[in-house]
């Protein structure tokens, strides 16, 4: 999926480009209204995503031109103005979806997946919700990890019982990470990365943290630490 970012703050624009690019998708950013309106226009972009407030000419403006052109690109507008006038203008305009800065990468995230499912509804196969390794089932939707109980006693119930649990939204996105990625080692900085999205300190335990989390939920073997590099997640019964 090719997503347009029209966003003139450059702060905001790398944040969701890169918690993008380490969901899968491919983006282009541009800085004005002049800009997004040419490329979404194009052809070349499955969704745009459009700030209220860009130079030149601004999000309502771009709207508006688009739709006029009979461009049918999925535009999901962002602004900081919260009030109802400017949500129904932007709706009622053509826009397909709304979200107020400020905003959690999770929640623009989940915005951009339901209109991929609804570009692809009907157009073949889609990306699988699951996410799995060994025993161990991560589903997409729900943010619920399903696994077998071990020997070891990790988790609840006996040995061999089937458990599920609700992951957390940091740690949904780190399991989804290491599922994406199994047997890799990935250091703290490429986690930060992934999960954090940007700003954070790299001297911060945060990551450490949340593998603590992780393991606490779906046990501790699932998470191996590589002295010096990092931490893999393995299938414990191979």
């Amino acid at each position: 999926m090719r997503i347009l970012i029209a966003e003139d703050e450059a702060r905001i624009a790398r944040f969701v480009e890169r918690g993008l690019k380490a969901n899968g998708y491919a983006s282009t950013v541009v800085e004005d209204g002049i800009s997004a309106l040419d490329l979404a226009s194009s052809g070349d972009f499955d969704l745009l995503i459009l700030d209220v407030g860009l130079p030149r000419m601004d999000g309502f403006q771009v709207l508006k031109a688009l739709r006029a052109m009979d461009v049918q690109i999925p535009i999901l507008m962002v602004t900081a103005r919260t009030g109802v006038d400017d949500t129904v203008q932007g709706l009622e305009g053509g826009a397909n979806d709304y979200i107020a800065k400020p905003f959690r990468f999770e929640e623009l995230l989940a915005r951009v997946k339901l209109r991929a499912r609804e570009a692809t509804n009907g157009a073949g196969s889609v990306d699988s919700d699951v996410r799995e390794l060994g025993d161990l089932r991560l589903d997409l939707r729900t943010r619920i990890a399903t696994f077998r109980t071990d020997d070891a006693g990790e988790g609840a119930g006996s040995p061999g019982a089937e458990r599920s649990v609700e992951l957390s939204s940091r740690e949904f996105t780190m399991a989804r990470v290491f599922l994406e990625n199994p047997n890799q080692v990935l250091t703290r900085d490429l986690l930060l990365s992934k999960v954090w999205g940007y700003d954070y300190d790299g001297a911060s335990n945060v990551v450490d943290v949340y593998i603590g989390y992780l393991r606490g939920k779906i046990g501790a073997r699932r998470l191996v630490t590589v002295r010096g590099a990092g931490y893999k997640m393995v299938d414990p019964s191979a």
